[in-house]
């Protein structure tokens, strides 16, 4: 009913990549779940959906699935209430935003905000940057910030100092000038 400190639970996350290895030889992700999903449900003759999905992307999907009915089943049964600072409630005001508790601000993450330009730009388009970012990275910031980094991964190393260098100058810089 409460959460693992996070001393106890970075460690065990960071333990399962090194053991699906050791265990599997299974690599651990969820991005390339999305390049399986394409491959299972539409092949439509794309090179890049073109591989044998079921030899090498079920165990993923299971895990995929597993991970969107665990998130379901957890904000069902106990929905976590969501603090931040008071100095960021102020910032998002500053910035037009009401943060009234939940996840989002809801002036950005609606359906209706989809038919402003403003919340067009941070979901439709920032959803395509971060797909592309994802595919060209090879890999998510998790995935390289975990798999990559437990696996010793240069690569992976600059791609994390990437991953936090952009979201630093999107939310210091770009952000304040989009909704401003």
């Amino acid at each position: 009913m409460h959460p693992l400190p996070w001393y106890i639970a970075g460690p065990l996350i960071g333990l399962v990549v090194p053991a699906l290895l050791l265990l599997g030889n299974k690599s651990f992700g969820i991005s390339s779940n999305f390049r399986h999903l394409c491959a299972a449900i539409a092949p439509c003759g794309l090179e890049f959906f073109g591989h044998d999905w079921k030899r090498t992307g079920l165990w993923n999907l299971v895990f995929l699935a597993g991970v969107f009915a665990g998130a379901t089943l957890a904000g069902w049964l106990a929905p976590p209430p969501v603090a931040i600072a008071p100095h960021t409630v102020e910032t998002l005001r500053g910035l037009g935003l009401h943060w009234t508790g939940g996840l989002v601000p809801q002036e950005l993450f609606t359906w209706a905000s989809l038919l402003t330009l403003r919340g067009f730009v941070c979901v439709v388009v920032g959803g395509f940057l971060v797909g592309f970012g994802t595919a060209y990275a090879g890999g998510c910031t998790s995935g390289h910030a975990i798999a990559g980094l437990a696996n010793l991964e240069f690569a992976s190393l600059l791609a994390v100092i990437g991953f936090f260098a952009g979201g630093l100058t999107t939310t210091f810089v770009i952000l304040p000038r989009l909704l401003g």
